[in-house]
């Protein structure tokens, strides 16, 4: 946990200060400029062994980019910069952004019911429980659907059957969120690829195309284009001064917890940095973050078989991995590889000598939770803190020596950030009650 957040605070205005430095590659070719591991300051013993992991762990294509920037790309055995994949799952992320483009092009609004484009009787439900559900419910996983019914593929409205009230229980229950894209297709009145292509790939570059598997639609493309697609969402929505998305309240709506039910998930991004999260197939909800040693703001679009785009502004790492399932990993929505690859990628700066020989000072915030006013126990003297919300934004700062602090700020997660003399830094959650 030493190095969760260290990089939380770096960078929080980042649509006016950071978004002007990141690059963009050109539309169409492949030449993508590069960042070397000496400017980033990385060892090279720690790159090869990431790379080395997620060999180990069945990766085919791994990528990350450090403000648009190509840090690590790496392809295993036959797989190449040509190879077409899957995305399983983390399509979900890129439906989402679509229907929200769809509502900004008036096509739809995400408060109206489902029935308006899949018509009365797509599902087994009453017709006035039906008219309940809108594409705001399929976009966050709460449609009040039976996830029970054995195949949770199945779109047929047999397979649909009432289970609670719109709105008061999260399930990830992919039959709704595929019809989404017949949502979709009625509403703009093309096909969903020609949607893509005419908003996504003539502008950003993304190409790709969606294929029926069974009941389902599961988006295919190269490596570069989900890397592409994490870029624009670093950048809401932006591409090289080119606004693909103009409509910030939905994006912002998109990246941040969409209910109270499970506040780990957004409009299909899965959201570290939350307090609690709900998984597929449980209705238990969990404490703490979905991606314990990943930066707190990190969104992400995960799928079957650890398929995932992860997006962190903060940090200007965007991380993209495609592969088969490492050995016994079966989830939907694997967690413990996108997390592990987060730890090691933010252990990637070479430590200098004399802190790697056990002279980090042990910090401690106590107490932690708390209701306001906080005591720092250190072994060094602390110079300056910053404290951010989930979010990234500083909500307070104190830039002189101190030994205890106060926090005026409502209850929930926050992230201190102290600095000593000797310029050793450490990142603590505080929890605020």
């Amino acid at each position: 946990m030493k190095y969760l957040f260290t990089a939380l605070l770096n960078c929080f205005l980042f649509t006016t200060l950071c978004a002007q430095n990141i690059y963009y590659p050109p539309q169409a070719g492949n030449t993508w400029q590069t960042i070397s591991h000496g400017e980033l300051g990385w060892c090279p013993d720690s790159v090869a062994a990431l790379i080395d992991y997620a060999g180990d762990n069945n990766t085919k294509a791994l990528i990350v980019l450090k403000d648009g920037k190509m840090a690590l790309e790496h392809y295993y055995g036959t797989f190449t910069t040509d190879s077409l994949w899957y995305w399983a799952s983390a399509g979900k992320s890129l439906t989402g952004f679509l229907v929200g483009l769809a509502q900004e092009q008036g096509f739809l609004s995400i408060e109206d019911t489902s029935s308006e484009y899949l018509g009365q009787g797509w599902t087994s439900c009453t017709p006035e429980q039906e008219e309940k559900i809108t594409i705001r419910n399929q976009l966050s996983m709460n449609s009040g659907l039976d996830d029970g019914q054995g195949n949770l593929d199945c779109t047929l409205s047999s397979c649909l059957q009432y289970l609670s009230e719109p709105g008061t229980r999260w399930s990830y229950h992919n039959a709704p969120y595929t019809l989404l894209d017949q949502v979709m297709i009625e509403a703009t009145g093309v096909p969903l690829n020609n949607f893509v292509f005419s908003n996504l790939s003539q502008t950003a570059g993304i190409f790709g195309a969606y294929l029926q598997i069974e009941y389902n639609n599961v988006f295919f493309s190269k490596a570069r284009s989900m890397a592409r697609f994490g870029l624009l969402c670093q950048n809401k929505g932006v591409w090289n001064q080119d606004t693909i998305m103009h409509d910030q309240q939905y994006f912002d709506a998109m990246v941040n917890p969409s209910q109270d039910l499970n506040k780990a998930y957004g409009y299909l991004w899965w959201l570290n940095g939350q307090e609690s999260f709900m998984l597929p197939g449980f209705q238990t909800v969990f404490p703490g973050m979905l991606m314990p040693d990943a930066p707190a703001d990190v969104f992400s679009g995960i799928g079957k078989n650890v398929q995932c785009v992860m997006v962190s502004p903060s940090t200007g790492y965007v991380v993209v991995r495609m592969g088969n399932p490492p050995e016994g990993v079966t989830s939907l929505v694997p967690t413990i590889l996108p997390n592990m690859l987060w730890k090691k990628i933010l252990s990637l700066d070479c430590v200098p000598t004399a802190l790697k020989q056990n002279e980090n000072p042990l910090i401690q915030i106590f107490p932690n939770p708390g209701t306001g006013r906080y005591q720092i126990q250190s072994s060094k003297a602390i110079r300056s803190l910053q404290i951010a919300d989930v979010s990234g934004k500083i909500i307070s700062e104190i830039d002189h020596p101190v030994a205890e602090f106060e926090l005026k700020a409502s209850p929930g997660i926050y992230f201190a950030r102290l600095f000593t003399n000797e310029g050793y830094q450490t990142t603590i959650r505080l929890m605020q009650q």
